[in-house]
């Protein structure tokens, strides 16, 4: 699709959300406060119970940028899939509900990728604790991104710092095959792996994006599941270099067995007594002070937490 047939558009940015309402408006102020190329915002909401529906519907009201598409819910990767299919731009840029495009982030990977012919853009990311510490800054260089989507085990891979903090051709997503249902959780990784064969991969100095650390993430919650569908990401890259093709691969699910889930999820109590442990874990060295504050709340919501009280003691 030619800029005069969708008219004038540069840049697609899709996002999938469910449930978001605690976040999703300082998202969407995010993106649609962007300048410096034109855009539309395409948001697929997968299904969501709370107000997330009517703050879209709002906000849509408001500015014509902004496309909702309702749907039942079907997990993350067939809402990107919808979402991407959807998109009328040459060049799609990842959103997540709950972080922040700075100011500038739509400008600035547009016009690296339209200079280089790249296909991929990476953008440097701020992590921020729940509060708003910032945890660390993330970039990764065009080099390391390049070697790392080479890699033939899950040890040596490097990939974009984070999901939404990336932009990409539609034309090579297209050519790569896009996003895949056999992934329902490291999806990126699966097309990142892919992508890599059919054009260059950029990662950026700049910071353009900013990330939370969020309890209840897909990281936080799945992360088995994660690592399983890594490995066969990287499996079928494997098989496809060797052979041309991993479809024998995907149809046997890969090699590496799913680890069994636990018996018992832990409670909502310890669940959080040990995510706030981890944000404190994060912060330890650059801010004792915000540390010792999450350390008390993993303390708070679990007594038995031991490591904790160790923290907290100073010792």
């Amino acid at each position: 699709m030619s800029n005069q047939e969708n008219g004038g558009l540069q840049v697609s940015v899709v996002m999938a959300v469910f449930n978001g309402e605690r976040t999703l408006e300082a998202t969407l102020a995010s993106v649609l406060e962007q300048s410096g190329c034109t855009f539309e915002f395409i948001v697929i909401d997968d299904g969501s119970t709370d107000r997330t529906r009517a703050i879209l519907e709002r906000a849509a009201s408001s500015d014509a940028r902004l496309r909702v598409i309702s749907q039942t819910n079907t997990g993350l990767t067939k809402a990107l899939i919808a979402g991407c299919n959807a998109a009328r731009a040459p060049f799609i840029a990842r959103q997540d509900c709950g972080d922040v495009s700075l100011p500038g982030r739509l400008k600035s990977q547009y016009k690296r990728l339209v200079e280089s012919g790249a296909a991929m853009a990476a953008g440097g990311v701020a992590i921020v604790a729940p509060d708003g510490e910032l945890v660390e800054h993330c970039v990764v260089s065009s080099e390391r991104l390049r070697g790392g989507l080479n890699a033939q085990n899950l040890e040596e891979l490097v990939g974009p710092p984070h999901h939404g903090a990336t932009m990409f051709r539609q034309d090579v997503y297209a050519a790569a095959g896009g996003y895949r249902a056999q992934f329902p959780v490291a999806q990126d990784i699966d097309l990142w792996l892919r992508m890599i064969e059919v054009g260059d991969c950029l990662g950026m100095d700049e910071i353009v994006y900013q990330a939370a650390l969020e309890q209840g993430s897909i990281s936080d919650l799945r992360r088995d599941k994660q690592v399983h569908c890594a490995k066969l990401a990287i499996e079928c890259a494997s098989a496809r270099r060797a052979t041309g093709s991993d479809a024998v691969v995907l149809a046997n699910g890969g090699t590496i067995p799913l680890a069994s889930a636990s018996a018992t999820r832990p409670s909502v109590r310890v669940a959080r007594s040990r995510f706030n442990y981890f944000v404190g874990s994060c912060l330890k060295r650059q801010d004792p002070r915000a540390a010792r504050k999450y350390f008390l709340r993993a303390l708070r919501a679990d007594p038995l937490h031991l490591r904790a009280l160790a923290r907290v003691m100073g010792l």
